[in-house]
């Protein structure tokens, strides 16, 4: 995952993957983090933690 602040906003690009059931099997997710992870972004001086889940319909 790469993540960066541009022009006031956060923007993060992360890997697609295929198609893969969630834990509660009701959706596919393309893309996620796995947990909370860490960025090198900072705000006030502290920085910005991100959990991401992309998921289409199953």
């Amino acid at each position: 995952m790469d993540v960066r602040i541009e022009n006031g906003k956060l923007i993060i690009s992360i890997e697609l993957q295929d198609p893969t059931p969630s834990a509660s099997g009701k959706t596919l997710v393309v893309a996620t983090t796995h947990g909370n992870m860490v960025t090198p972004c900072v705000i006030d001086g502290k920085n910005v933690v991100i959990g991401l889940n992309a998921y289409i319909k199953k």
